[in-house]
């Protein structure tokens, strides 16, 4: 199909965060846009707002006329996540429509740009919204479509005016094997998603097809360590082709060092915290010096840049207390952000709430899991966020109690947790977690103020 004639675009799953991007993306270029979800959240309400139609009811009898025969001018996408069953997604196989995944839409709006593409289990949502950013502080400019909110642009798609684009690949059931980038980065190859690859040797070997569809002359840019045979590697604290040194913490704030084989770059202010944070930003640095901007343009582009919606997130920071929010659903992303917090306020005493991702993950990875939250000083477990699964005998929230050594950890509902923050108003409070955790946060806020 081809972009150019398309008039008019179905969204089947429109709430979640790649869907609504391209959703807002056929709004900006004039279409006429409608899509479903089971959920209204903040974003669908956001996409109405914008002009965009949205039912929340699995009824085929709510699909508008003009969606009903299939035509050259109309595009049906459909997220992986939506039920086979689903009443919605079968009217439009059953009706002969062609049906587009998110990736596949993104290789065909890609395809013919000079394409940044950032791929990894981990960071690559902070890195791709850094890269975007740079571009477009710096006046390089570019397209973007992120797999979260940009705090900067308060939205997770960004329109160019050039042939740039900037685009987070996602390994979910090898989607991001639609994609053939000019750059591209990978920042993780931990393992996960083990319910769609079977074992972490499948999950790897897909991130090598994808580091081989890198078009002729292009970059393979990865953090050091990773098992892949070429490309330009970065790293903290280590050397690599460009890596990060002379890591400071200034009052509350990151600065570091940039160093590559041309280029260095001193005393460099990270908007947003996290060691983590820095390891993403010698990547999205390397990409922005091959892309011809300054060294300076790139520090103060970094000092500006105030990070995506639920990325290590400041929901309260004052001298009394601090409630950090965060998406980290893996393990490495667990242990990456506590040992942040811990590092940033090594005095406080941690208080974290954890929301589990899925009953596989939560089975394959509960050693891990188990380690990571015993860093912190006292946890407030909720029960396992199901998304698209059904309930695995033996798999639950207790079963991670059990292997945590911390002491101070308990098993509770998300009313019993807001109760337990306003009760005991923790002094450094952590939420982490993929799932529904985030609609605690308001109530969470509330909760630390209300004295």
């Amino acid at each position: 199909m081809r972009l150019g004639s398309i008039k008019s675009v179905y969204l089947i799953g429109i709430g979640g965060i790649g869907m609504s991007g391209l959703a807002r993306y056929f709004n900006h270029l004039g279409c006429k846009v409608c899509g479903y979800d089971k959920t209204e959240t903040e974003l669908t309400s956001a996409l109405m707002d914008e002009g965009i139609s949205i039912v929340f009811e699995d009824n085929k009898e709510t699909i508008p006329a003009d969606f009903r025969k299939p035509n050259d001018e109309t595009m049906v996408i459909y997220t992986p996540a939506i039920p086979n069953a689903a009443q919605i997604l079968n009217f439009f196989k059953d009706a002969g429509f062609e049906l587009f995944k998110r990736s596949q839409v993104l290789g065909i709006i890609s395809k013919g740009k000079f394409t940044v593409a950032v791929a990894g289990t981990h960071g690559k949502t902070t890195t791709s919204t850094m890269v975007a950013h740079i571009l477009k502080y710096s006046g390089k400019d570019c397209s973007a479509f992120l797999g979260g909110i940009s705090t900067n642009y308060q939205s997770n798609v960004l329109y160019g005016n050039n042939n740039i684009v900037v685009v987070e690949a996602d390994e979910f059931d090898r989607s991001f094997l639609t994609l053939h980038p000019d750059i591209a980065i990978i920042t993780s190859m931990d393992a996960d998603h083990l319910d769609i690859y079977g074992d972490h040797a499948h999950l790897t070997e897909s991130f090598k097809l994808f580091a081989s569809q890198i078009k002729p002359g292009g970059l393979l840019i990865h953090r050091e360590g990773l098992p892949l045979a070429t490309g330009f590697t970065y790293a903290v604290d280590q050397l690599a082709d460009a890596y990060a040194t002379n890591i400071q913490i200034v009052d509350g704030s990151f600065y570091f060092d940039f160093k590559n084989k041309a280029v260095e770059i001193k005393n460099i202010k990270l908007g947003i915290a996290g060691i983590h944070n820095i390891e993403n930003a010698v990547a999205a640095i390397e990409v922005a010096l091959l892309l011809g901007i300054s060294s300076l343009a790139i520090k103060t582009a970094l000092e500006t840049f105030k990070g995506v919606k639920r990325r290590f997130e400041y929901v309260i920071k004052n001298t009394k207390q601090l409630f950090i929010d965060d998406y980290a659903h893996h393990p490495e992303e667990l242990k990456a952000c506590i040992n942040s917090v811990k590092r940033l306020y090594p005095d406080k005493k941690l208080t974290a709430i954890f929301q589990p991702h899925l009953f596989t993950r939560t089975r394959d990875f509960a050693d891990g899991f188990a380690e990571a939250l015993d860093l912190v000083d006292e946890l407030l477990l909720l029960d396992i966020y199901p998304a698209r699964e059904l309930p695995i005998e033996g798999v639950t929230s207790t079963m991670l109690l059990k292997k945590m050594s911390l002491q101070n950890k308990r098993l509770c509902g998300k009313q019993e947790a807001i109760d337990i923050v306003k009760q005991e108003k923790p002094e450094l409070l952590l939420t982490v977690g993929a799932g529904d955790i985030d609609k605690l946060v308001q109530p969470l806020k509330i909760a630390l103020k209300n004295d």
